[in-house]
């Protein structure tokens, strides 16, 4: 079927009130509400309140499409869509983050004006444990069909049987019977070419020599093009293989891999659930750049542009169908729909995800503690039964919370209604867990994982899946690697500080699949569970109206990779170090909001001027065998480096140059890094991430305080505020958990020296920002073919 954008000319507004404004989807209604304390969704969603929206769009059927099959795909509405055709009903979806398909030829005026109509719930509230955004937030499509025989969308599927040579089944769902042709292409050249009959369907297998299989490394990607009774479809597909078992452990093309994860939710931060495509493509790629090789879609299935980009740039992803299954979390969830939808969900679920290559594990929920029950276990294996008969190439696993499975089943944090009524703001499920979690610490949840009533209520469930998936159960990784020889174990969830733990376990166990640590990005909602911050940048703790985001992130809202992130590329191998970090010398000894999931505030600088004798943290982070330290060429220390990669040193501020050098088990330098005060002078920077744009492109412009060299200056803070022309202002704001200001207007606070404007170009981008005494101008050039 014939591809048409159908993201312009739509009006929005409240269910209920009258005016309407014009907006383009992808579109995020709720970013613009209001955070009050009255919000129902409280610190889940950020304290935004919540609305149902109507969309209207009024196009033109020509005569033209009389008799061919005119459908729209919805890749993603939040929540309990409808969609309305002239007054008619057409179609809906309960479930906010399944794509779905209506078709408009039996209600269209063709010739004449036509008015659709779409109404997405969210006053439902609370319905959701984090940020959900609102509205028609993922693109709309219009497919348009030669005739009465075409293909229909999501119709081919590309499997890959072997790879010397690569040996391709190729199926085709058509309406109508008739020839099909198939072509493999590699951009405009024809490799292959093969053809059937189809009745409804057809097969093909072809061997095809000259494709080149896809992984991480090296993301080949190649088109496959259907040709069918005048109709035209193709998809885009890469070679590859997937094994998993207990010899093996994890394969891509019969090699292993160790997944190495970050679990992310869906947001695009500043931009709320929006879905831009250069949004989407830069947290990506600033995730690689961090170390990740995988992500998890926590907690409900990707986007489509998400697994297009995973496809291009190498990232493997773990696609996760939904938070929660009979027993609710929140009062408004997807408890009550999930009987009647969940086959046709996970069947959608797979049909998009099936010739994306990155795609290599379904996982069919979270902390769900329906595992720990006799019913739940049963679900478990349907489930798992019913992703192999929709897709028998990828494994299935599910988050299990295995310290949460216990406590739920002695009768702690589990949700019922009458709770919800008298006590609204008490916490169950998860966010029991996790409030109960940033009270006792990381090591407290990961031994209470070690208990045996855990092994109890946990494999059942894990018997009925491929790869038992646990959540903060690294202490059993030992235990139940021997106790259990044919289980291979996926860290579903994980801290940050047990990355290098896991690494070295990981070399030499091959079950070992895995590890997805949380959160890879900073997120919308869940407002600081894994912040740490001080009353400077928080005026209070308790996480009420003004808090936004987690604050848990090993890279910040804006895109900064934190030390944390800086840690993870150590313990993985990816860098040797040493990478220096310090901890905010300016607040010595004081208290801050707690979190399990925070290993460390420290960043990397040692520009802290005016906090001279202050007490400071110095973290190194190295594979190297001892670490030595030095300030303006004293030492300051040296230590051996223990069970970790990180090595931790106390000493005086002083402005000057803070050194590590690493050393290997005889004493001889193997690395050394440095850390230098800024200078005394304080500029105001705007440096675009890119120098040129096409219209339509988001353009991202970090701002900072530096001295004249650019060395950032964190204890530099101001008020700035950014006038774009050529463009529109999309987001202004900075990565603190607490932001009262949100990412709308024109002006912004600073964080540790950084905060961070996002632009939609339009033509040549000319953005000024100003602090009262300090003006910074950045110049993009647009032009119509560019890269953002």
């Amino acid at each position: 079927m014939q591809k048409k954008d159908f993201n312009g000319g739509w009006l929005f507004g409240r269910v209920g009130k009258d005016e309407l404004r014009p907006v383009r989807i992808p579109h995020d209604a709720m970013l613009a509400e209001k955070r009050t304390a009255q919000s129902p969704g409280g610190i889940n969603t950020g304290w935004f309140e919540g609305y149902d929206y109507r969309y209207v769009k009024q196009f033109t059927a020509p005569e033209a499409w009389r008799g061919r099959t005119v459908m729209l795909e919805f890749e993603g509405v939040y929540h309990n869509a409808q969609v309305f055709l002239n007054g008619h009903k057409i179609g809906g979806r309960p479930y906010g983050y399944s794509g779905f398909f209506v078709t408009l030829d039996e209600h269209l005026n063709y010739g004449g004006d036509n008015t659709l109509e779409v109404i997405a719930h969210n006053a439902d509230q609370p319905n959701s444990r984090w940020y959900s955004g609102a509205g028609i937030y993922r693109p709309v499509q219009l497919y348009l069909s030669a005739g009465k025989s075409y293909l229909p969308p999501e119709s081919i599927r590309v499997r890959t049987l072997g790879l010397d040579p690569v040996r391709l089944e190729i199926t085709v769902r058509t309406v109508g019977e008739g020839n099909i042709q198939v072509e493999l292409l590699d951009g405009d050249k024809v490799l292959h070419s093969g053809r059937a009959h189809s009745d409804g369907n057809a097969r093909l297998l072809l061997t095809a020599t000259e494709l080149q299989p896809w992984s991480p490394e090296h993301p080949r990607l190649y088109t496959c093009r259907v040709r069918f009774e005048g109709d035209e479809d193709r998809v885009t597909f890469g070679a590859r293989t997937i094994e998993w078992s207990a010899r093996k452990g994890f394969a891509i093309n019969d090699r292993r891999v160790i997944l190495r994860g970050a679990c992310i939710h869906h947001d695009n931060g500043p931009l709320g659930a929006a879905c831009w495509p250069d949004a989407v493509e830069r947290k990506v790629r600033l995730l690689q750049e961090c170390g990740y090789n995988a992500i998890r879609s926590a907690h409900n299935p990707c986007s489509k542009t998400l697994l297009e980009v995973c496809d291009r740039l190498g990232m493997l992803v773990m696609d996760e169908y939904v938070d929660c299954w009979y027993i609710h979390k929140t009062k408004n969830d997807y408890v009550q729909y999930f009987a009647d939808w969940w086959q046709r969900d996970l069947a959608d679920m797979t049909a998009k995800d099936f010739n994306h290559p990155c795609v290599v594990l379904y996982s069919t929920g979270n902390e769900v503690s329906e595992t720990a029950q006799e019913r739940g276990i049963q679900l478990t294996g349907q489930m798992t039964r019913y992703l192999h008969d929709c897709d028998p190439t990828r494994p299935v696993t599910c988050g299990v919370n295995i310290f949460f499975n216990l406590l739920s089943s002695l009768g702690f944090g589990v949700y019922s209604d009458e709770k919800a009524e008298k006590e609204a703001e008490k916490p169950v499920g998860s966010q029991f867990f996790n409030d109960m979690a940033g009270l006792c610490g990381a090591g407290f949840m990961k031994w209470g994982a070690t208990l045996h009533g855990c092994d109890v209520k946990t494999r059942g469930a894990f018997a009925n899946m491929d790869i038992a998936g646990y959540n903060y159960g690294i202490n059993r990784y030992r235990h139940d690697l021997q106790k259990y020889p044919d289980r291979l174990i996926l860290g579903s969830e994980t801290f940050c500080s047990d990355a290098y733990r896991f690494w070295q376990m990981a070399q030499h166990e091959p079950r070992l699949i895995g590890d997805f640590v949380w959160a890879g990005m900073d997120y919308l909602g869940e407002v600081g569970v894994g912040s740490w911050e001080y009353h400077d940048y928080a005026p209070g703790f308790d996480h009420g109206p003004g808090w936004l985001t987690a604050g848990s992130g090993r890279i910040d809202l804006t895109g900064y990779r934190l030390a944390e992130g800086d840690y993870t590329r150590v313990a993985f191998g990816l860098e040797k170090g040493p990478v220096l970090a310090v901890r905010p010398v300016n607040h010595p000894g004081e208290k801050h909001s707690p979190s399990a999931w925070k290993m460390t505030d420290a960043i990397r600088s040692w520009s802290w001027s005016g906090c001279e004798g202050n007490p400071a943290i110095v973290e190194v982070y190295t594979t190297a065998a001892r670490v030595e330290l030095t300030l303006n060429g004293r030492k300051v220390g040296e230590k051996r480096r223990g069970k970790d990669c990180r090595v931790i040193f106390r000493t005086r501020y002083e402005d000057g140059t803070l050194t590590a050098i690493a050393r290997d088990a005889n004493g001889n330098e193997v690395g050394r890094t440095a850390l230098r005060t800024a200078g005394p002078e304080t500029e105001l920077r705007a440096e675009p991430e890119q120098k040129q744009t096409a219209p339509g492109r988001l353009c991202y412009i970090p701002l900072r305080y530096t001295d004249g060299a650019g060395t950032t200056k964190p204890m530099e803070r101001g008020r700035i505020r950014v006038n774009v022309e050529g463009g529109k202002l999309l987001a202004l704001g900075h990565a603190c958990p607490y932001n009262a200001d949100g990412f709308l207007g024109s002006e912004t606070d600073t964080y540790w020296g950084r905060a961070l404007a996002i632009v939609l170009a339009e033509g040549d981008v000319t953005m000024t920002a100003e602090d009262g005494t300090r003006r910074a101008v950045c110049k993009i050039a647009c032009k119509e073919v560019g890269t953002c």
